[in-house]
């Protein structure tokens, strides 16, 4: 009768331990990262806004922000809710087809590196990586952000872009208010 009675005192022990284990949340999904195509495609039949990450293959910075920033659940969920994720490397090789014009990769003078057209335009020439590009759903440029961002700059941002702010204020006055 006592080992039964130290039997159930132990896992009476056991369970109540067990309950201030931390619950494994489950993993959140990735978030889905499109072309240039395949973003305008989907636009023609649901309009949304285009985020544009624009990167290269070799920017540390880059890399960083998609294993944190664009890793983060809220700032994934606020994504993919509202805009179409575009991923644009700024030297791709590929020619990309938009309204009418072909973009194409050029190379630098000396065949040492090189931009894509369509990343140039979108960053107006001020290439820096990672750029971000706010595009409304006609495609035309809300803002370029650039540089680096933590996950809270990063829902700002999106927000700012999102809740169409940018038709009230300017980016400057939104950021030192909020």
């Amino acid at each position: 009768m006592k080992k039964i009675i130290v039997a159930g005192l132990l896992l009476t022990v056991a369970a109540w331990l067990m309950s201030f284990r931390p619950v494994a949340q489950p993993a959140a999904a990735p978030l889905k990262w499109y072309t240039w195509e395949e973003a305008v495609e989907l636009s023609k039949a649901k309009p949304k806004k285009i985020f544009v990450d624009v990167y290269t293959d070799w920017c540390g910075w880059c890399k960083r922000m998609d294993k944190s920033t664009f890793s983060d659940p809220a700032v994934m969920a606020y994504l993919a809710e509202n805009f179409y994720p575009v991923k644009l490397n700024a030297e791709q090789r590929g020619d990309i087809q938009f309204a009418g014009e072909t973009f194409k990769f050029v190379e630098n003078d000396g065949g040492r590196g090189g931009v894509h057209t369509l990343a140039y335009l979108l960053l107006d020439g001020k290439l820096g990586y990672p750029a971000m590009v706010y595009l409304n759903e006609k495609f035309e440029r809300i803002m370029i952000s650039p540089g680096y961002k933590e996950v809270p700059d990063m829902l700002k941002e999106l927000k700012f872009a999102a809740e169409e702010q940018y038709t009230k204020t300017t980016w400057e006055e939104y950021s030192a208010g909020n």
